[in-house]
């Protein structure tokens, strides 16, 4: 059995920076995302995933609600579970994602944030600092029900200059594969 390092990337730490390719044929990094928003949203998602599924909606009218903030989103696949490149386009276009869907094919970066479930969604400010992290919201299964908007609340919060009251969540999801 491999003991594989995770690095857990604590609230008010600087996020770590990464270069990965996304399905539009770009290198994306976050530094550059930073200089270009106020604010980042990296959500760890992947194509086999029943909790992205339900999630992917939610995701999208996040990114529509608050692109006009300067804010994105960036879906990232660091789970090894079959999917490949070109499954990850087909996915996205299926999907109609609004936001770019990175793959992280060594899984450092997603090692490096600490994911541990898909999805985990982590904030940053324009700065770099992890503001956010944890679940989209409390009820995956039913979103007419949902209770606690804590992704939502925290971009909201963040942009208004008022403290984010619930910066952590532990998240729910499915584990992510690592690989060997």
């Amino acid at each position: 059995m491999n003991i594989l390092e995770t690095i857990d990337t604590p609230i008010g730490s600087y996020a770590p920076d990464f270069e990965l390719p996304g399905i539009d044929g770009q290198v994306h990094h976050l530094s550059r995302y930073l200089e270009k928003f106020g604010a980042v949203g990296v959500v760890f998602i992947c194509n086999h995933c029943p909790y992205v599924n339900l999630y992917l909606d939610r995701l999208k009218n996040i990114q529509a609600e608050f692109a006009r903030q300067s804010f994105t989103l960036i879906g990232m696949n660091g789970s090894d579970s079959g999917s490949t490149f070109e499954n990850m386009k087909v996915f996205a276009q299926g999907h109609e994602l609004n936001f770019p869907y990175l793959w992280d094919p060594t899984q450092d970066v997603t090692r490096s944030f600490g994911a541990t479930k898909t999805p985990m969604a982590f904030l940053i400010d324009s700065t770099g600092i992890v503001r956010y992290k944890g679940q989209i919201d409390d009820r995956p299964q039913d979103p007419s029900s949902v209770g606690e908007h804590y992704l939502k609340t925290a971009i909201a919060c963040l942009f208004a200059g008022q403290e984010i009251d619930i910066p952590q969540t532990e998240p729910i999801g499915t584990t992510l594969i690592w690989r060997n």
